[in-house]
């Protein structure tokens, strides 16, 4: 029986998808519930299992763009499975995050050793792990049927200590089709640009409090709660402190309407091997600085491995997003739409501070706040910020709704 697999809907208003990576291949036997493929919509990216076991045959090859519905391979039910390989193989993720334990190359010590190929084609699995690891055809042998590469093979030179290496003085180019999630993601910050009146108000915060806290506390913290304890939880508190105080900030335009939200969905941006991607911790005004660490930790794992679904990441009210990771001082982040406003944090750097008239190093961290100006004044934009940045200072404000304790005491 030849059994057609289709594209499944990833969600709703999706219409069409784009082959990302095929993680088996053509002619090969595969197991009911090994994934198959990897399709990209605008939104995430989905994995496709197979419906049953047999022998598969691609009908769409990787970089097409298919609708949902469409039939992208057919599985041959009929087939009988190889000998020896009654059980599904190991998946390429757990081969690829141990490769110390692969296999060693198909020729025996005696036979003659494989050359790199310029032209030589990889498997689907290999492909995958080369584009991963930036490594071209031309670098790794093939041992496989034809000069093929194998999984195996790119395993092996990775587990002997592999470094890719660009030949000195090249001028080659390469032409990839731009994935469907990096084409919306371009659509929607050229349209930020032009549709919103977007405009940045920079401060600065001190970092003192906030690290002599963690250093103190990190430790049992971890023992207690079985998770680390970051900046982020500080900064996710601190902000939906201050979105509660100014909610013009967590709003966002529908026509002639402004929708206030009584809730706070942070969102949370993150670099992924696919492109920026931005999973929501949803009411996030409600949890503790456990809880936080705990959603971004299990969001970012999910980001990692490529599972984030389209209900991870939408439906935010307000984005923070980390360029200090990567080594920026200062940057002006674009609003995620249809929220009207963005917190940059940058790299925490020692600068020499005036503090009580005197001159003290101390480690600072410039904050950025990009915001919509339609709905947004200057003046509760920099509010915001100082509301921010004056929590942080001062954490002890984080327990008291923003103020201060002698501010609670007075009944201010």
């Amino acid at each position: 029986m030849i059994l057609s697999m289709k594209v499944p809907s990833p969600g709703e208003s999706i219409s069409e998808v784009q082959i990302a990576s095929w993680l088996k291949a053509d002619g090969q036997y595969v197991h009911k519930d090994e994934d198959l493929v990897e399709v990209d919509s605008d939104k995430a990216t989905l994995a496709i299992p197979a419906e049953a076991s047999g022998i598969l045959r691609i009908t769409i090859a990787e970089g097409e763009v298919v609708k949902v519905g469409d039939e992208i391979c057919t599985i041959d039910t009929s087939a009988k499975a190889p000998e020896g390989e009654a059980a599904a193989p190991a998946p390429v993720a757990e081969a690829k995050a141990a490769p110390a334990a692969a296999p060693s190359p198909v020729n025996t010590p005696t036979a003659p050793a494989a050359q790199p190929k310029a032209d030589a084609i990889p498997s689907p699995a290999a492909a995958k792990i080369m584009r991963e690891n930036n490594i071209s055809p031309a670098q790794i042998p093939g041992n496989g049927k034809d000069g093929r590469i194998t999984k195996q093979d790119v395993l092996a030179a990775l587990a002997s200590g592999f470094a890719p290496v660009s030949a000195a003085g090249t001028r080659t180019t390469e032409r990839k089709k731009m994935s469907m999630l990096r084409k919306k993601v371009a659509e929607r910050l050229v349209s930020v640009k032009n549709e919103t009146a977007m405009l940045t108000t920079f401060n600065e915060v001190d970092m003192t409090a906030i690290m002599a806290m963690r250093t103190r506390h990190k430790e049992q913290f971890g023992k207690v709660h079985n998770i680390g304890l970051g900046f982020m939880s500080f900064f996710t508190k601190a902000v939906t402190q201050a979105l509660e105080a100014f909610p013009a900030v967590n709003a966002m335009i529908d026509g002639d309407e402004i929708v206030y939200h009584h809730y706070c969905d942070v969102g949370i941006a993150v670099s992924t091997p696919k492109g920026l991607m931005v999973p929501v911790i949803r009411n996030a005004e409600d949890l503790s600085l456990a809880g936080i660490e705990q959603s971004i930790k299990d969001l970012a794992i999910k980001a990692r491995d490529g599972k984030l679904s389209i209900e991870d990441m939408s439906g935010g009210t307000f984005t923070i997003t980390n360029g200090g990771v990567f080594g920026s001082l200062m940057s002006t982040p674009i609003i995620n739409p249809p929220q009207v406003a963005i917190l940059g944090m940058h790299k925490i750097q020692d600068r020499p501070m005036a503090i009580n008239g005197k001159v003290e190093i101390r480690p600072m961290m410039y904050l950025a706040l990009s915001y919509d100006h339609r709905i947004i004044d200057g003046k509760e934009s920099v509010s915001f910020l100082v509301h921010v940045k004056e929590s942080l200072e001062n954490p002890e404000r984080m327990l008291f709704g923003g103020k201060s304790p002698e501010e609670v005491l007075l009944g201010l």
